[in-house]
């Protein structure tokens, strides 16, 4: 109870803290809002009205200044007429200016040339001091304008500055005042600025020229205050706030006085200045404080009426829970609060009322649950039958014996559905004798409540059987002594399994919660009865599995003997594919310097080697190249030479093989070819001859069409016959088929001779070629490496009439 009253305590302590904050804080934030807008606007307004009027103060001072220096200027112009002559009139009216202006200290004279000619102060004067001053401003701008007026400078603390007039007439001088600063001072008397704020003046570079006496000393450098940066900056708007030269913040206004680049700055500390708006701010806080108070005293005196209803309230919901409905709130606020109570009153006399019947109410449920209970465990133990065993001997004498516990009944009975005698057969009983004889061991498909069920797949009840129609079910019900009967299908998506029958002694409905519970039983032996089957149809294609799989063993082994069949197959076939591919190599390797025919009858041979073995034989060799293609590699591009060279190449390499010749070596344009090695022809000598005729006959159009493009070359050709040495040099990675032997320089030689689209032959090959040719014979010949000059002649033309008989020669050769 103690644990109850602090925890009331609390609560009412909070809703009462609730309402006082809530109401104080509206009074304090609606206060604080309004204080807020009212110092902001003053704010606003006070130092707009006193940076106007430090700016009014500011300009009056700056046009005060400026008539000043103007004054000053119309004095000192007087001195400078042309009336003056003289230099002692000069002197005159130096001396009487010092005496009429007392902040001019001294005056002195330049003439047209820039050199000082008079000085006049009060305490001396000198004539003739010839200074240089052509080259100061105060001389140079004068004379260019009429009127200079000299940046500010100290001497010994006083800010000066100089005036300069220039002389009428024609290079007539300039005269030079100094005028000292310190009159500037009386413009900024206290009376001017006032007690609260302080004024000065700076030049262009922001040194202090003249100040109030709470202002900065002069000759101070101020520039580095943002307000004096400012205002010195051309084109900058003043600020209205910076900081003062002891570093407090201060409102500042500023003027300029256009002559002379000065600004006159008017400030005023911004803690005097905003003196006003803190007492604002106090009335403020002082008016809160106030307001505090009330809402404190009023929130308190409005929480607690509040607050007393709402306890009555809560102590009486308190004991509603606890059990005691006797109670009634007493509250009378003439409110919503009052309304509640009366609420809470009446709801406490309709539970009164119902309290009585909520025992009888319980017992009745604790019944139903108690069944509720029982019939679970029973459907709990009939799942537990069905998934533990697929034989319906086992499982269909548990769900009968349970539906006949469950449903209170006198017997329960089973039924299974044989599809190809379409008829019912009796598979379990309990409360009768399965075994005995009768009409209702088979019922046969038909008009019967079976049948009927089975078809609506709904359950179907009789009260009482004595008035039903005739049929075998209820005629053998009947002399047993039932009275009333349950059908309940047992059906799925496949088809009719059977019925689950209930019989009971006494006439009567049957509830509708034992029917539903009968065709969960119904269920259950629907899917005991449809695994019995699955389990007899999968051990029936489980033996003709078995049987399959011995047929496939037996294919198995069959087709792995085939398989290795294959295997012998793949295995010679590939042996023979492997020699094939070394026959292509072989013929391959041959191609790179013989001639395809002759390379295929190489591979074709019963001893290829011997035919590429080193021995002594008479060759004809064929050796051209081009003339002039030194110089012409020298002079163009690599890409067109290797592009000439292509085509070179490509027109002998098709005459080469056409005539059945050996490809030696071939070096850039130099071609050597050998004729009767390793095949031998015995028409050799004129098979070279009549291939030369044909390589000059078609290199001739391809020089052509070089010279069109600029290139001079011509074609050579040398041909010998003699015997060399043949055989394969080089080493295992490379061999080639070589021809050793003086008749190879020979060739060569006869070819350098060659002029372009010339064939030069040795006298022994004209001699096994003169019936076919048309020659010319040639000067002995002095050749490099021979010591007697040789017989040489030139191949003109073959004639046609003897091409025929080569050419048929040439086919009897290759077949």
């Amino acid at each position: 109870m103690a644990g109850a009253k602090d925890k009331t305590w609390v609560l009412r302590e909070g809703l009462f803290a609730k309402y006082v904050v809530s109401l104080v804080g509206l009074v304090v934030f609606v206060l604080a809002v309004n204080g807020a807008m009212e110092t902001w606007i003053s704010y606003r307004a006070t130092r707009t009205q006193l940076t106007d009027g430090l700016e009014d103060k500011a300009q009056a001072v700056a046009r005060r200044m400026e008539q000043s220096i103007s004054e000053l200027e119309r004095q000192i112009s007087w001195v400078t007429a042309a009336s003056q002559d003289t230099l002692e009139k000069r002197r005159t009216g130096y001396a009487q200016l010092l005496h009429q202006v007392a902040v001019v200290t001294q005056l002195y004279q330049l003439n047209g040339e820039g050199r000082e000619v008079l000085r006049v102060s009060r305490q001396s004067t000198t004539t003739g001091g010839n200074a240089d001053l052509s080259r100061d401003m105060r001389f140079t701008d004068t004379v260019a304008r009429g009127v200079s007026y000299s940046p500010a400078s100290f001497a010994d603390g006083r800010p000066m500055m100089s005036i300069s007039v220039a002389h009428s007439g024609f290079n007539a001088g300039v005269t030079v005042a100094e005028v000292d600063l310190g009159f500037l001072s009386e413009y900024l008397s206290d009376n001017q600025v006032g007690k609260a704020a302080f004024a000065y003046v700076v030049d262009a570079h922001g040194r202090v020229l003249a100040t109030s006496s709470k202002g900065p000393e002069v000759g101070t450098d101020l520039s580095k205050l943002p307000q004096v940066a400012a205002a010195i900056a051309p084109g900058r708007e003043s600020d209205t706030s910076g900081t003062d030269f002891n570093g407090h913040a201060v409102l500042t206004a500023a003027s300029t006085v256009p002559k002379l680049g000065w600004s006159v700055l008017f400030e005023q500390p911004t803690t005097q200045a905003l003196m006003p708006i803190r007492d604002q701010l106090v009335r403020i806080a002082l008016l809160i404080g106030m307001g505090l108070l009330v809402a404190i005293l009023a929130g308190t005196l409005l929480a607690r009426r509040m607050i007393i209803p709402i306890t009555a309230l809560r102590d009486g919901a308190h004991k509603l829970g606890e059990g005691d409905f006797s109670h009634r709130i007493d509250v009378h606020t003439s409110d919503e609060l009052e309304d509640l109570a009366g609420q809470f009153n009446r709801m406490a006399g309709q539970l009164q009322e119902t309290y009585t019947d909520l025992e009888t109410k319980v017992e009745a449920r604790t019944r139903d649950l108690a069944q509720s209970i029982n019939e679970l465990k029973v459907l709990e133990e009939v799942g537990r039958a069905v998934s533990s065993s697929l034989d319906l001997n086992a499982v269909l004498p548990t769900i009968a014996a349970r539906a006949l516990e469950i449903s209170h009944a006198d017997a329960v009975l089973i039924y299974g559905y044989e599809a190809e005698a379409r008829r019912f057969n009796l598979v379990e009983a309990d409360g009768i004798d399965k075994s005995a004889t009768g009409d209702h061991v088979s019922i046969d498909e038909g008009e019967n409540i079976l049948s009927n069920a089975a078809a609506s797949c709904e359950p179907i009840a009789i009260a009482d059987l004595v008035h039903a129609a005739e049929q075998p079910l209820r005629d053998v019900a009947v002399a047993a002594g039932f009275h009333s009967v349950l059908v309940v299908p047992l059906v799925d998506q496949q088809g009719t399994l059977g019925a689950l029958v209930v019989l009971r002694r006494a006439s009567g409905e049957f509830e509708g919660s034992l029917t539903g519970l009968m065709r969960t039983f119904a269920n259950q032996a629907v899917l005991a009865m449809r695994n019995a089957r699955l389990f007899t149809e999968v051990d029936h294609k489980s033996h003709a599995l078995e049987t399959a799989n011995e047929t496939v063993r037996a294919q198995a082994d069959k087709l792995r003997e085939q398989t290795e069949q294959l295997k012998n197959w793949n295995k010679s076939l590939e042996e023979r594919v492997a020699t094939q591919l070394g026959e292509i190599e072989r013929i391959r390797k041959l191609e790179r310097f013989l001639a395809p025919q002759v390379a295929q009858l190489i591979a074709s041979s019963d001893s290829p080697e011997g035919l590429l073995t080193s021995q002594r034989r008479e060759v004809t060799v064929v050796f051209c190249d081009l003339r002039g293609f030194t110089a012409f590699t020298e002079a163009t591009e690599p890409e067109e030479a290797m592009n000439v060279l292509r085509e070179y190449h490509a027109a002998l390499g098709k005459l080469i093989f056409k005539y059945e010749g050996t490809l030696d070596k071939y070096a850039g344009d130099g071609v050597m070819i050998l004729f009767n090695a390793p095949i031998q022809f015995e028409d050799h000598t004129a098979r070279a001859v009549k291939m030369a005729v044909e390589m000059r006959d078609t290199i001739g159009p391809l020089t052509e069409r070089w010279r069109n493009r600029g290139h001079s070359l011509g074609f050579g050709i040398g041909i010998a016959l003699g015997y060399a040495t043949l055989g394969q040099v080089g080493f295992e990675q490379r061999l080639e088929y070589a021809a050793i032997g003086s008749v190879t320089n020979l060739a060569s030689r006869l070819c350098a001779e060659a002029k372009p689209n010339q064939i030069v032959v040795s006298r022994r090959v004209y001699g096994m070629v003169e019936q076919w040719v048309e020659a010319r014979a040639l000067d002995d010949l002095q050749l490099k490496g021979f010591n007697h000059p040789v017989l040489a002649m030139e191949i003109l033309s073959w004639r046609e009439e003897v091409a025929n008989v080569v050419d048929a020669s040439a086919a009897r050769r290759r077949m």
